[in-house]
């Protein structure tokens, strides 16, 4: 008879532990999970919302800082909840002119080593480690991006939500580019590159819309939600209508 004790299940799990544990790949499926979790269900109520993104380094000074703070408002006006990163830049002025027009401002703000910290203009706030995790947050609630101008994140979020769409994964909505004079060279060389090779068509193209307006952003956004517009890629889409 082995008379060694082996302790039972409870013994176990009310042990003291070597906390290396904490950085192995199963543990952090149950942090991946918790997050998904926690996105869930802070953000399963919320209504309308539309993903605003943009450069984390646009200074309060800078004219795109105002226009994205004044487009978030005309989201707003329009019914519509403001959904961003968090952190400063274009996500602060998206998020300050949603909270400030008394709309819902929600910043799913992501750990990073440096450059990244929360804003003070939101009413719900998350933190993510995991950039996958935060991205489904933003497809998943939103229902339609618009893009200021940024950087490798923001392209990231760009062009992510734009394969989605064109592989089906997702539902047609509309993705606005703030700035002509910004973007106009990425559409451009799209246009005269890759559609050229034939590696995307005008039509998924014409997906992309770039205007220079806060007030056309927050147009184009209702009518396509709607189902009121006449995009292709829209018009017969979730027919959505933004609460009062």
């Amino acid at each position: 008879m082995n008379d060694q004790h082996r302790g039972t299940a409870d013994e176990h799990l009310l042990a003291r532990q070597d906390v290396g544990f904490l950085h192995t790949d199963p543990w952090r499926i149950h942090r991946i999970t918790a997050e998904f979790v926690t996105g869930f269900d802070r953000l399963a109520e919320v209504g309308l919302s539309v993903a605003m993104f943009g450069s984390a380094r646009t200074s309060p000074a800078d004219p795109v800082y105002e226009a994205a703070r004044e487009t978030a408002a005309h989201l707003v006006a329009a019914g519509f909840g403001v959904i961003t990163g968090g952190g400063p830049g274009i996500m602060e002025a998206a998020n300050r002119g949603a909270l400030e027009a008394g709309g819902v401002s929600i910043g799913c703000n992501i750990e990073l080593p440096h450059e990244q910290h929360g804003n003070e203009f939101t009413n719900i706030a998350m933190e993510f480690r995991y950039f996958f995790v935060r991205k489904t947050m933003f497809v998943k609630y939103s229902e339609a991006f618009v893009v200021f101008p940024g950087g490798f994140g923001t392209l990231d979020e760009l062009f992510e939500a734009v394969t989605l769409a064109q592989t089906g994964k997702i539902h047609r909505f509309p993705v606005v580019l703030y700035g002509s004079e910004y973007w106009s060279g990425l559409v451009e060389w799209l246009r005269g590159s890759a559609v050229t090779a034939g590696n995307i068509t005008t039509d998924e193209l014409a997906a992309l819309e770039v205007v220079d307006s806060p007030a056309d952003v927050a147009r184009i956004v209702s009518a396509c939600t709607s189902g009121s517009c006449d995009h292709p890629h829209h018009a017969h889409g979730t027919n959505l209508t933004a609460p009062a």
